[in-house]
């Protein structure tokens, strides 16, 4: 066969194979229009399994509980389409519920129309919510694909039919302005942030992040005349609010909440009342209110006046407050914050000048707090203990200030450690003003290690600094990164032991050279502390290689404990 008949062959099998490949990603945008699987063969005829809504009427902008159930099947494809005209396009858009079985998909017009699986493993229900687009037939279906095994699939399985209340003349959703929870509707985006910093006053962390983003909070104010559109960002499925206040403690402030409630987004206004729950208002003075819930990502925005004499607890936003922004979970009620609100460092005035600001999750005290706790515990003390443990017989004939050196540097770290620890063991009771009830065990422990440092030599046989800064680095005021707090202790912990380690293998070889030297009866030239002393050179190096490990995970500590 000549050489451009093995390519047209070629090409001819990787024609044929593409026709016939499964997508077990669920990417079937190609079957878009068809929905039909390319999987090669005939679909069956009688389908094993029903689509359900929890609604049999819409007016655009509601959202439609969809489920997809029956036997167990490996893929599925999911649309909604004109009732009238099944062949026309897919007709609005889906929010999804269960991200591990389900993905969004773009089918030609429309972005998220179709809802697909995300791997081939056995499921049995899936749920989805659909979105009524503003130009919405009157009457749309809902239609499903479902793969059993690669060759038993069944095509546009018919679903229920849901209509709009009055065809003729469909009412877009109003924006009611009296009631505790306002109406509102989903939109396709919401927060944006061009123009912070130049048209409008912007709050983000981390800092320059993008609102759309998965780890992004986001909270904006664009002054308008007499009134303030706001906008309103975050990670989280259950609840996002901000609060006006007047000093940087939660109590007697302004609150404005967006809570998910089975996807369903409802945004009201509260007042803060110390560490309890919001009091919701019984009028809500929030127009224009939209919403958006995806990818675990809720968005909310709305308008108010800047000054609302009527309504009893709003704040007049032409003053400067501190501003807090919290998340957290919601069933019913909202759950407290999963971590320290963050917290301006300020006042600020959002009517005023445009600024692109940031905030901090962490008191500075508490910041402090952390930082010099882990100065003391990661590098000075661990630094002292390996010193006093194997540097005596390497330093044992250097001075310094009439003392052997290895005791001088050890004295010096450990007297760092009892002056860090205790300007450390301070600082909380002064930013509580007192105990806290609410940090669990970690206030107890870090008593206990204050005892423990004063009487250094209890200290030797019993330190519970590594369980209380585990402990603190989870408290709501201090909440470092999670996971990464624990493995970067974990991992400080392993470089720590086995540093211990080595140093003790190190010193039983040289013991056990001296034991054999004396076992073949050769004149022994050096005592068993001098034989010790022959490694200092390794010693030497493993201490630098130690000290500057130590450097690193301080450095990290530290660096997380500043973005907080």
């Amino acid at each position: 066969m000549e050489l451009p008949g093995i390519a047209v062959a070629i090409w001819m099998f990787v024609g044929l194979c593409a026709s016939v490949v499964g997508y077990p990603n669920g990417k079937v945008r190609e079957a878009c229009t068809s929905m039909v699987p390319c999987h090669g063969g005939s679909p069956q005829l009688s389908p094993e399994h029903a689509i359900t809504v929890n609604e049999t009427e819409f007016k655009p902008g509601d959202s439609i509980e969809v489920r997809l159930s029956g036997p167990d099947f490996e893929g599925f494809f999911i649309q909604a389409r004109d009732a009238e005209h099944l062949g026309s396009p897919a007709v609005g858009s889906f929010v999804l519920a269960d991200r591990r079985h389900s993905q969004l998909l773009t089918c030609v017009v429309g972005s998220n129309s179709a809802v697909s699986h995300t791997s081939k493993a056995k499921k049995k229900d899936i749920k989805v919510y659909w979105i009524a687009p503003g130009d919405a037939p009157k009457r749309v279906q809902f239609l499903a694909t479902v793969v059993k095994k690669y060759r038993i699939f069944w095509v546009k399985i018919p679903g229920p039919i849901v209509s709009q209340p009055d065809a003729l003349s469909p009412t877009p959703p109003s924006h009611a302005t009296s009631e505790a929870m306002s109406t509102s509707h989903p939109v396709s985006h919401i927060s944006n942030a061009s123009g912070c910093g130049m048209t409008k006053f912007c709050i983000r962390n981390p800092a320059n992040c993008d609102p759309g983003s998965a780890s992004c909070f986001f909270l904006s104010f664009q002054h308008e005349e007499s009134s303030v559109f706001i906008e309103m960002s975050g990670p989280s499925e259950g609840y996002l609010a901000f609060a006006f206040s007047h000093d940087q403690w939660m109590g007697g402030d302004d609150a404005y909440l967006c809570v998910n409630e089975d996807h369903r987004v409802h945004v009201s206004t509260a007042h803060l009342k110390e560490r309890s729950h919001p009091l919701l208002d019984a009028e809500n003075a929030l127009e224009d209110v939209s919403w958006r819930f995806a990818d675990g990502v809720l968005q909310c925005s709305f308008r108010r006046s800047v000054r609302l004499p009527a309504y009893t607890g709003r704040f007049n936003l032409d003053t400067s407050y501190y501003i807090f922004l919290a998340d957290g979970e919601a069933s019913g009620l909202i759950h407290k914050h999963h971590c320290q609100p963050l917290v301006t460092d300020g006042l600020y005035n959002i009517t005023g000048l445009p600024q692109d600001i940031g905030g901090s999750r962490a008191p500075r005290l508490i910041k402090a707090h952390g930082a010099l706790m882990f100065i003391a515990w990661i590098t000075t003390v661990s630094i002292g203990v390996i010193v006093a443990r194997f540097f005596k017989p390497v330093w044992s004939h250097s001075f310094l200030l009439g003392k052997e050196l290895w005791f001088q540097v050890h004295r010096m770290l450990m007297l760092t450690t009892v002056i860090l620890t205790s300007i450390s063991f301070v600082l909380p009771f002064v930013y509580r003003g007192g105990w806290s009830h609410q940090a669990g065990f970690h206030p107890y422990l870090g008593c206990a290690v204050m005892a423990l440092t004063i009487f250094q030599p209890l200290m030797a046989g019993f330190r519970p600094s590594l369980v209380t800064m585990f402990l603190g680095m989870d408290l709501p005021a201090l909440d470092l990164p999670d996971p990464w707090d624990t493995y970067a202790m974990i991992g400080f912990v392993a470089w720590h032991v086995g540093t211990d380690v080595l140093l003790e293998i190190h010193s039983y070889c040289l013991i056990r050279k001296v034991e054999v030297i004396e076992d073949d009866r050769v004149q022994i030239l050096q005592s068993l502390t001098s034989a010790e002393a022959e490694g200092h050179l390794f010693k030497q190096i493993v201490l630098t290689i130690y000290v500057c490990g130590n450097i690193v995970f301080l450095v990290a500590f530290l660096v997380a404990i500043n973005q907080v």
